[in-house]
């Protein structure tokens, strides 16, 4: 934790989305949903409970194919997925993963092929519009 700052305001609310366009490195977690995790944990750490931060994690583009279970992984020639743990995990304390379905449909990627729990859109630009019409901020990082 950062020393000197204090702990987090007592009203601080958090509703936070991340855009993920790029898929994880063989072998290795998304960067960009790892990112979101941290964000998660460092304002849990800090002093804001877990049930005041809501988080949604849009993924497109080939970022799509860290989302598949395994069998499906492997259909689609791909090897180990090692975000899935993470991502199972974040399912489990409520983090939202919705997935595009321009990107989905261009991937030749089905719904049943996504790990359960997460979502498709019509497409990540309405998924964010959507989260922005609910408060949610859109997180540049």
């Amino acid at each position: 934790m950062v020393e000197d700052i204090g702990r987090a305001p007592a009203d601080a609310r958090f509703a936070v989305a991340f855009d993920v366009p790029g898929a994880a490195e063989l072998g290795e977690l998304n960067p960009a949903i790892e990112r979101a995790a941290k964000f998660v944990n460092m304002h849990v750490a800090h002093g804001v409970p877990e049930d005041d931060i809501r988080i949604a994690i849009v993924i497109h583009n080939v970022a799509v194919f860290d989302t598949l279970t395994e069998d499906a992984r492997s259909a689609h020639g791909l090897g180990e997925n090692a975000s899935a743990a993470m991502i199972r995990a974040m399912l489990g304390q409520g983090v939202r993963f919705i997935v595009c379905g321009q990107s989905a449909a261009g991937l030749g990627v089905r719904r049943d092929e996504l790990i359960p729990g997460v979502e498709i859109a019509l497409s990540a630009m309405t998924a964010h519009a959507l989260l922005q019409q609910h408060g949610y901020t859109l997180n540049p990082f």
